[in-house]
C-alpha cells in the first residue's frame, strides 16, 4: 500500500497512466494491436514493434529537449537539424544506383552527428553568450535549417542504395528487433549513467530554478546552458541518421517535420515543467512512446495526418493547464482538505 501511494505521487504516475489508457483503448478497439509475430527470417513485427521503432527518434530528441527545458529554455530547431543531419549523411554516402558508398559509412555518420553538434553549439552560443531568448535563437536555425538541407540536396530526394545504411533504422540480419530501438536504449542508458555518476543533473536543475543563485554558488551557468544545447544538437544529429535510414533517403522537406513539437510535448507529458527546474528523464521517454502510440492510434482509427496536430494541440493545452500554478494550488488545497477529512474521521472513530 505504501509503495502504491509512493508511485501515485511520483512524477511517473501520469505518464504511465496516459500510456496505459492508450494501450487498453487500442487493445479493445484496434484489431490485432497486441499481436506480435515473427517473420521467416526471425524478425519480430506488429503494431507494438512499430511503435517502438517509430518512437526511437523521438525518444532521443526528447532526451536532449529535457535538459534544454530544464534550464528554462526551448529548442524549436531540432526538426530542422534532423533534416540537415539526414542531408549530410545521404550526400556523403551518395545515391549511386550500384549500391557503392562514395564515403565510408562510419565517416558519413560521424560527419552527420558532428554537424548536429555544431548546430547545437550555435544555438548554445546565441542563448548562453549573447543572451538571446531561446525561442528566438532557435527559431533562426528552425527557419534557415531546412533551407540549408535543401541546398545540400539541391532540392532533390537523395535515395541511398548502399545496403548497410538501411541497418541503422532497420534490422541487421540475425537480430529480432530493429537497430534503432537499441540505439535509443543506448542513449537512454548513457544519459542515466551520466546522471548517476556526475553532478550535471544537479547543475541543470539548479540553473533552471534560479540561475542567479546558481552563479553565486559557483556554477558556471553559461557553460551549463551552452552544453545542454550542444547535447540537444547531438541528439538531433543521431535522430537524423535514424530518420534517413528508415526511408533510405534524405527528404529535406519532410525529414524531422514537426518533430520539435512532439519532443516538447513528450517532455511536458513526462512531468518536466516547461518553466524549468526539476526534470524527469524516465517520464520523457515514456512521454515519447505515448506520443507515438497516440499517433499510431489516430492513424488506425482513420484520422488523417492533417487532423492529427489538432489532437496533439489539445493534449498540450491540457498539460499546460495541469501544470499551471492555479491548478497546482487547487490540487494542494484538495490534498490538504482530504488529509484533514481523513484525520477527522480517525478522530471520530477513536472517540
Amino acid at each position: 500500500m505504501g509503495k502504491l501511494k509512493e508511485f501515485t505521487s511520483s512524477s511517473l504516475f501520469l505518464p504511465v497512466v496516459a500510456l496505459a489508457v492508450l494501450l487498453v483503448f487500442n487493445a479493445i478497439f484496434v484489431d490485432g494491436f497486441l499481436t506480435i509475430q515473427m517473420t521467416e527470417d526471425g524478425r519480430l513485427y506488429g503494431r507494438l514493434i512499430d511503435i517502438l521503432t517509430r518512437s526511437s527518434s523521438l525518444v532521443i530528441l526528447a532526451l536532449g529537449m529535457t535538459f534544454v527545458i530544464a534550464t528554462s529554455g526551448i529548442d524549436i530547431s531540432v526538426g530542422a537539424v534532423v533534416a540537415i543531419s539526414a542531408a549530410v549523411v545521404c550526400n556523403l554516402i551518395g545515391g549511386r544506383g550500384d549500391g557503392v558508398a562514395e564515403t565510408p559509412m562510419a565517416l558519413a555518420m560521424l560527419a552527420a552527428v558532428g554537424v548536429g553538434i555544431l548546430c547545437g553549439v550555435w544555438n548554445g552560443f546565441l542563448v548562453s553568450k549573447l543572451k538571446i531568448q531561446a525561442v528566438v535563437a532557435t527559431l533562426i536555425l528552425m527557419t534557415a535549417g531546412r533551407g540549408i538541407a535543401q541546398l545540400m540536396t539541391e532540392g532533390q530526394i537523395i535515395t541511398v542504395y548502399y545496403k548497410p545504411f538501411a541497418y541503422i533504422g532497420g534490422t541487421i540480419p540475425g537480430n529480432i528487433l530493429p537497430t534503432n530501438i537499441f540505439i535509443a536504449a543506448a542513449m537512454v542508458l548513457l544519459v542515466v549513467f551520466i546522471m548517476k555518476k556526475t553532478s550535471i543533473g544537479l547543475f541543470v536543475q539548479s540553473v533552471g530554478i534560479n540561475p542567479t543563485a546558481s552563479r553565486f554558488a559557483g556554477i558556471n551557468v553559461t557553460m551549463v546552458i551552452f552544453l545542454v544545447y550542444a547535447f540537444s544538437g547531438f541528439c538531433a544529429g543521431v535522430s537524423g541518421l535514424i530518420e534517413s535510414s528508415l526511408i533510405r533517403a534524405a527528404d529535406a522537406n519532410n525529414a524531422g517535420l514537426n518533430m520539435e513539437m512532439d519532443a516538447i510535448l513528450a517532455v511536458a507529458l513526462g512531468g518536466t515543467l516547461l518553466s524549468g527546474g526539476k526534470f524527469y528523464v524516465g517520464g520523457s521517454v515514456i512521454g515519447a512512446i505515448t506520443i507515438q502510440t497516440l499517433t499510431t492510434t489516430m492513424y488506425a482509427l482513420g484520422v488523417s495526418a492533417d487532423q492529427l496536430p489538432v489532437v496533439k494541440a489539445i493534449a498540450v493545452v491540457i498539460i499546460c493547464l495541469i501544470q499551471s500554478k492555479k491548478a497546482q494550488e487547487m490540487f494542494d488545497k484538495w490534498k490538504a482538505k482530504r488529509a484533514g477529512d481523513q484525520g477527522l474521521e480517525k478522530a471520530v472513530e477513536k472517540a
